[in-house]
């Protein structure tokens, strides 16, 4: 290792700093086949922009193409101060949006955009990205490369105002990617639902609401409501209500049109404000699980300066609407206490619906307690001493800078399990083994599950028997072999959080681990292979008939190989839920009876690989 002296320092240019490090800038940057790939947190920071330039009062349309791996975004709003253009493209902490105190003075109300970053880290990481601005017949434009500044030049335009950004993706930065259109169709939903008269063409699709937060709810919900959506709109606030027939909740939340899938104070406030009101309205002392138990509902609000966690804007940090302002907390309990409450006493049809369901899930809740009663002390008995889990150290709930990493590993059988258990870090990896097969959920309910030792431990693990929010584990790893077993078993798992737990999968929680396929190896290199395509390059480099091996099972890994798959460079795929997936209707298929629809399925799409070399 080399002496530590001053020559170890060095300082970065801002577009260095964000291609050296992008993780901190734009999250994952994945190859585009995970909704939260980096190539869509640009093309959110981008859309952005003209978002709030329609927020503040200008520009009803928004089009955005895509052209190969080439994205263009137009708006037509304000657009971007022509003396300032380049400094807005690369001039990190520069922007519109430092909010003076006098709000007189601010040329942007209750944006998205906050720290001047999001569009230098689109133009950092890309290989090639030109801005233009079109103000009162003149126009600015300019030309990067890698965030380097190549040419820029003003001139006259018949170009009606607003802001042109085109890029590409940097193929360094994000190796191998591809555009997934249902990925994009559904953050142009989401802005068109949370901007009412707002329109946005992808392409040659438009994507336009007229009842806001009403359609989102209506458009995703997975069956028919208990009874018709109750919509609240405020100022600076946007609420719909209602109950469905599955279990758990599904609650989407937005700050100044973001969507804020991990959450944050205004969902919390929410689902207090919610349990409040409903108790004081029956005067019933419910309990607040029983009022949240298949609760659906949307929240947006819009706050000055509101302060996330993270660049990339996926949860809410902030608690007060604004600088010396009311709380979020008493924002949105003092608007449900005067607006709900004023709907239910003008409905009481409605309110009587809502009684009986929370009525139903106390008895539900009750008769399961019983259970819980006859298995609590065996299920703590076995949780203190259970095998099946190689717990970690550090956990999501811990006030630690490891906390989000932590991560469990749901496994099958002692083989594999024994060999992540080996090669984990023991400071956030932790380990579930499963004895086999794990209960088929698809036709069974609460109770049954609560009689079911395997999946009442691993509820356990978790902790998300009470509420979500004590979840132990940011990341739960589905880890099974690549053969028709494992397949099984990963689908047996994914029914059960689908069925009991759907909101750990809508808020990014569950994944499914990529394991090697293939070892190709000579005396001097070996190369793991994830799939065909990468076995037959390795292949082609290494030459002179390599040794191939085929993983038949992750028990065949050697815990010293495992290492290097559950590390830094560990592959995940995330299991996605979009607003047209229905989970009854996916359930039914996959897991249902063995019908007609799904044996041509799978005979449509089988596939045979031939396997090579020796084992």
């Amino acid at each position: 290792m080399a002496e530590y002296t001053k020559d170890s320092f060095k300082t970065l240019k801002w577009n260095e700093h964000i291609r050296q490090r992008p993780g901190m800038y734009i999250g994952n940057t994945g190859d585009g086949s995970a909704p939260d790939s980096g190539i869509y947190v640009l093309l959110k920071e981008v859309v952005d922009n003209s978002v709030d330039e329609f927020a503040n009062g200008t520009g009803k349309l928004i089009e955005i193409r895509l052209q190969d791996r080439e994205m263009t975004v137009r708006d037509y709003g304000r657009g971007i101060p022509l003396e300032v253009l380049v400094e807005a493209a690369n001039t990190m902490n520069t922007g519109g949006k430092f909010d003076p105190e006098e709000e007189e003075m601010r040329a942007f109300k209750k944006s998205v955009g906050l720290n001047g970053v999001g569009l230098k880290a689109v133009n950092a990481t890309s290989s090639e990205f030109y801005i233009q601005s079109f103000r009162d017949g003149q126009t600015h434009w300019a030309r990067f490369a890698k965030g380097e500044l190549l040419e820029e030049a003003y001139d006259t335009t018949t170009e009606k105002n607003g802001t042109m950004v085109r890029w590409t993706a940097d193929n360094e930065i994000f190796p191998e990617y591809q555009y997934n259109q249902e990925f994009i169709d559904e953050m142009m939903r989401n802005y068109s639902y949370l901007n009412t008269g707002l329109t946005l063409r992808f392409n040659d699709q438009e994507f336009k609401s007229k009842n806001g937060l009403l359609d989102l709810i209506q458009d995703s919900l997975d069956s028919e409501p208990r009874y018709a959506p109750i919509h609240l709109l405020g100022e600076d606030i946007e609420i719909v209500i209602t109950h469905g027939s599955g279990t758990g909740e599904n609650i989407a939340t937005f700050v100044n049109g973001q969507n804020t899938r991990d959450g944050g104070t205004h969902l919390s406030a929410f689902k207090e404000a919610v349990t409040k009101t409903l108790k004081e309205f029956f005067k019933k002392d419910y309990d607040p699980a029983d009022i949240r138990q298949s609760l659906v509902g949307a929240v947006s609000i819009r706050i000055d300066a509101p302060i996330f966690t993270n660049q990339t804007k996926t949860k809410l940090g902030s608690t007060n609407t604004k600088d010396k302002g009311p709380t979020i907390r008493a924002f949105i309990g003092d608007f449900l206490k005067e607006r709900l409450d004023d709907y239910l006493y003008k409905n009481l049809a409605v309110a009587d619906i809502i009684q009986k369901k929370i009525q139903e899930s106390e008895k539900e809740r009750k008769a399961i307690s019983n259970l819980q009663k006859s298995t609590r002390e065996k299920v703590k008995k076995a949780s203190l001493h259970n095998r099946k889990l190689r717990d970690c150290r550090i956990h999501f709930t811990d006030k630690h800078a490891e906390a989000i990493n932590s991560t469990l590993f749901i496994t099958e059988g002692d083989s594999a399990s024994g060999s992540i258990t080996k090669s984990r870090n023991p400071n956030t990896q932790a380990v579930f083994s499963l004895r086999g097969k794990p209960l088929n959920c698809y036709q069974k309910n609460n109770r049954e599950i609560y009689a079911n030792e395997e999946l009442l431990l691993l509820k356990s693990a978790l902790n998300i028997d009470e509420d979500l929010e004590n979840l132990r584990y940011g990341k739960i790893v589905i880890a099974t072999d690549a053969d028709v077993d494992g397949m099984h078993i990963r689908l047996l798992i994914l029914t059960f959080f689908l069925k009991f737990y759907p909101e750990l999968i809508r808020r990014s929680h569950v994944y499914i681990l990529q394991t090697p396929l293939f070892r190709v190896r000579n005396n001097k290199e070996t190369i793991y292979c994830y799939s065909e395509d990468e076995k037959d390059k390795a292949i082609a480099k290494l030459g002179n008939k390599p040794e191939i091996t085929r993983f038949k099972g992750l028990g065949e890994i050697s815990p010293d190989e495992f290492r290097h798959f559950i590390g830094d460079k560990m592959r995940l795929d995330k299991v996605h839920l979009s607003q047209e997936d229905l989970i009854p209707e996916l359930l039914e298929f996959y897991m249902g009876k063995n019908t007609l629809d799904r044996q041509n399925f799978i005979r449509e799409n089988l596939r045979s690989e031939a396997i090579e070399g020796n084992a």
